[in-house]
């Protein structure tokens, strides 16, 4: 059906404003959700058709031709159990890193998987390290370091929430033990603990560290309205 209106009568309908935190939310769940996806096309792959073959190129400790596992090790698990151990934490924690910008989570995943892998490379013992719990680890040491450096309730409130969650979890990786590369964990949770060293910087020169935070949701903060 037709309608007319007279002229004169019909009015520009004003697009509803999109807002300035959706994008960075969308780009976030894509990133991950690739990340992970490719985690279980993988451990899938591995485990039906190539008789668990993929998972020999984890690092092999102070081996040349282990070496290039660092880039390799957080993409490959032994199991669907420590591919499901490894998944709902990495999810979890990186978000809390992201609450503070996708830049700031993208540094420390690089500083995490580089970093952190040779470490795991020149100091730990055994044959093949493998999986994302490296990474884990290292997010949570970033955002435990990042309330210690920084002292904001920015830094504070995900770094609380993550103490609350993956405490005990962090501890019991930490300690040593057969068949668990906590040689890795522990390598993971120091390169954390650099990264948000680097981007605290220096406390008088740095940058807001919760510009992200600002560009995206304002800076409206009324728990520091000492009023």
């Amino acid at each position: 059906m037709l309608l007319s209106y007279p002229e004169g009568t019909m009015t520009a309908t004003t697009p509803t404003p999109t807002p300035r935190w959706s994008a960075p939310i969308v780009t976030a769940v894509i990133t991950l959700a690739a990340i992970v996806g490719s985690w279980w096309f993988i451990e899938i792959l591995d485990t039906y058709l190539l008789d668990d073959s993929l998972q020999r190129n984890g690092i092999l400790p102070r081996r040349r031709e282990g070496f290039d596992g660092i880039l390799w090790a957080p993409f490959l698990h032994s199991d669907f159990g420590h591919l499901i151990s490894n998944t709902f934490p990495f999810l979890i924690l990186s978000g809390l890193v992201m609450i503070r910008g996708f830049r700031r989570w993208v540094f420390v995943t690089i500083i995490a998987v580089l970093l952190g892998g040779f470490l795991t490379w020149l100091f730990a013992e055994g044959n093949n390290h493998i999986g994302a719990s490296g990474v884990v680890f290292a997010y949570f040491g970033a955002l435990f370091g990042a309330a210690f450096f920084e002292r904001r309730p920015a830094a504070f409130a995900p770094a609380l929430v993550a103490v609350v969650m993956y405490t005990t979890t962090v501890i019991v990786g930490l300690v040593p033990q057969d068949g668990i590369s906590w040689e890795g964990h522990l390598a993971g949770f120091v390169s954390g603990i650099a990264a948000s060293k680097l981007l605290a910087g220096d406390r008088q020169s740095r940058p807001d560290p919760d510009a992200d935070i600002e560009k995206y949701f304002g800076d409206d903060q009324p728990w520091l309205n000492t009023q």
